[in-house]
């Protein structure tokens, strides 16, 4: 009597838990599902009420076409991680490119910095020294890429003091770091300003309908490739699971256990759902230093400045916010029901008074510099403001700070961490999300 050999029964999907419904926990679950890729049941919790993270968008009327991000957000024309991912998913028709204008607003008044003949217009340093920072600029942009390590070990204030000039540093540069990183400027190193001046476009992209309109796409992507997304579930706890895997701990939900796990949150939040990690790594993500964001988005009836896009402040002018974005000098009004947008912005370090701040108390604190903007402003013109806050929104990288980063495989079997303080020397951003998610992505395929 002879037996036929039965056919192996196919390895049951992997299951995996993405850990944060924003740009990089859904680029990864795309990459994880695509067509071709190892069979995966993936699931993703987002904690907020929409998917997006720092990009969501919200429409302050029902009136507006368009939603507006909760912190002001654009692309540069080499972001190619999101410009391809955009083209991935047939979403092209969505990206428009603008070149709008952005200045400086320097000792009251507001000056073009962003090419090379309106640095050396520029009249308020002499012109000795803004030949040096135009030097200094041109070899940090032209510089080869891989040097930047060496960058690493350097440090921005002392490097542009240096090499731009006293009065070129003290009047543009050095009020421009504090503004970004408050007390911890002093800390920052050149590799980040390098990534800055590398990155800077003056063209400006922008999808129509917004952010969350490419999000949207993203996520619809995702559902037809099988993933689950649940929003409003705040994940509270990643454990080791006994026999293997992983259990993860929903609020008001049974434990779920998975093979494989993404978290996308930031380093502080990793640290307190994971305190199984080993102590060395727990003591990495407790060492990463970063600023909050406090946005405050203003509608006014008429256009506030002629025209300016974006106008950097430092902070030696005085003014209670870092920048004012008039974002509706990029973008037709007409796609929010007429309203001009303003955002008026910061980052602060996240005990800072302005996050104990409602949206009344901030406008009051906020609107009395706008006549510096516009002598002609008056209060009245205001018809709805919306204030917007995370804690996490800017990481400062200190000399050393390469060999700081946590390594987005974890040392706990199966736990992978992706968030933006591992991107650097690249600032945070939407294009690095995406490149990031993708990059956690291909890791757990190769290595589970």
């Amino acid at each position: 009597m002879t037996t036929t050999p039965s056919t192996p029964r196919p390895a049951p999907p992997r299951r995996i838990a993405i850990i944060g419904g924003g740009i990089a926990g859904l680029s990864a679950a795309y990459d994880l599902t695509r067509p071709g890729a190892a069979p995966a049941q993936v699931t993703v919790y987002e904690a907020g009420p929409v998917l997006g993270g720092l990009a969501a968008g919200f429409k302050g009327r029902p009136e507006w076409a368009w939603s507006l991000e909760h912190f002001y957000h654009h692309l540069f024309t080499n972001d190619d991680a999101i410009i391809g991912l955009t083209e991935e998913l047939g979403l092209s028709h969505l990206l428009e490119i603008h070149r709008p204008n952005t200045v400086i607003h320097c000792q009251g008044d507001d000056y073009q910095l962003d090419s090379v003949l309106s640095v050396l217009k520029f009249p308020l340093i002499p012109i000795i020294d803004r030949l040096r920072m135009g030097m200094a600029i041109a070899y940090l942009r032209y510089h080869p890429l891989k040097p930047w390590r060496t960058f690493d070990k350097l440090l921005a204030d002392q490097w542009m003091r240096k090499w731009m000039g006293r009065a070129a540093y003290e009047t543009i540069w050095q009020p421009m770091l504090q503004g970004k990183f408050g007390p911890h400027y002093a800390e920052v190193n050149l590799a980040w300003f390098w990534a800055r001046i590398v990155k800077r476009t003056p063209s400006l992209g922008y999808y129509r309908g917004g952010f969350q309109a490419f999000v949207d796409g993203l996520a619809d992507r995702v559902h037809q490739q099988g993933v689950g997304v649940h929003t409003a579930a705040s994940v509270q706890a990643i454990r080791p699971a006994a026999g293997g895997g992983l259990t993860v701990q929903v609020a008001d939900q049974p434990p779920a256990h998975f093979d494989t796990v993404l978290s996308t949150v930031s380093p502080g939040l990793m640290a307190k759902m994971a305190p199984d990690l080993p102590a060395d790594y727990l003591g990495q993500l407790g060492k990463l230093k970063s600023m909050g964001a406090v946005v405050l988005t203003v509608a006014l009836d008429r256009q506030l400045t002629p025209n300016i896009y974006w106008n950097n402040i430092p902070k030696r002018e005085g003014l209670p916010f870092l920048a004012l974005v008039e974002h509706t000098n990029m973008i037709d009004p007409s796609h929010y029901a007429g309203d001009h947008l303003l955002y008026l912005g910061d980052y602060l370090d996240p005990d800072h008074r302005y996050f104990s701040m409602d949206a009344d108390q901030l406008l009051a604190e906020f609107l009395p510099a706008l006549t510096r903007f516009n002598p002609a402003f008056d209060p009245s013109w205001v018809t709805g403001a919306w204030l917007h806050k995370a804690t996490y929104a800017q990481p400062v990288p200190p000399v050393g700070y390469a060999a700081m980063i946590p390594a987005i495989r974890t040392p706990l079997p199966g736990l992978f961490f992706a968030s933006m303080s591992q991107v650097y020397p690249w600032d945070r951003g939407t294009n690095y999300a995406v490149e990031i998610g993708r990059r956690a992505a291909g890791m757990m395929t190769a290595g589970g």
